[in-house]
């Protein structure tokens, strides 16, 4: 990771507290990001699918422009549920070097799966957003938003294709994630902030009392519901 020093945030007064679902994860946040409300520039980007409702509530708080932004997990071939990296709206890919050259890995097989999780990638998107192109973020304050953070992959990769379109500054917003890795990310964001970094992290559903998998038609119709 490039440094730049961005800062770090967590306002709630308990080190771990949890949410009823992800609306209301969403209300918390926003409460943190008042200092964006009325700003005509701000662009609130919510990684599919978990961080659509999320993302609605803060787009809707402040009031802003909302837009959905998808995050691949790149498999290793034949064992696709250990990720090798991330692709990102845009072309933005991290790489995990450790796990390539661990597995051996070939170039080969790195860019068939990348080629293939990209056209799935423009699938997804044009389901969501139709023909309609994604929100230009240039030169704007891009909040980006997700239900959660683990091992922080999905939201690198989006920080870095995002970085790469030209924004006036990147906000990265999450109601949970381990302490170590919003660290990470703010050495890539301009500013991360995290409602709650509990001790013993194990997993973001562990703070939610609802954590169903968000439906492609619930991001569809959360896009097409006015925010402002």
């Amino acid at each position: 990771m490039n440094p730049r020093n961005g800062s770090l945030r967590r306002t709630a007064t308990r080190s771990s507290r949890s949410f009823k679902d992800r609306h209301e994860a969403g209300r918390a946040l926003a409460q943190q990001l008042t200092a964006y409300r009325g700003n005509d520039n701000v662009l609130v980007l919510g990684l599919a699918r978990g961080g659509l409702p999320v993302a609605w509530e803060i787009a809707s708080a402040l009031p802003a422009e909302l837009d959905v932004f998808l995050v691949r997990k790149l498999g290793v071939p034949r064992w696709s549920e250990l990720a090798m990296g991330a692709l990102a709206s845009g072309g933005g890919v991290v790489m995990n070097d450790n796990v390539v050259s661990s597995l051996h890995i070939t170039d080969e097989q790195v860019r068939e799966v990348i080629d293939s999780e990209t056209a799935e990638l423009a699938r997804r998107e044009h389901a969501y957003r139709g023909d309609r192109p994604i929100a230009d973020p240039h030169g704007k304050t891009v909040i980006l938003v997700d239900d959660g953070i683990a091992t922080g992959a999905s939201m690198l990769a989006a920080v870095r294709a995002i970085r790469a379109a030209g924004p006036q500054s990147i906000v990265v917003a999450v109601p949970v994630g381990p302490r170590s890795v919003c660290r990470e990310l703010a050495r890539v964001a301009d500013n991360v902030v995290c409602t709650t970094m509990p001790t013993g992290f194990e997993a973001v559903g562990q703070v939610y009392g609802d954590f169903h998998q968000v439906s492609d038609h619930e991001v569809r119709q959360l896009l097409t519901t006015p925010t402002r």
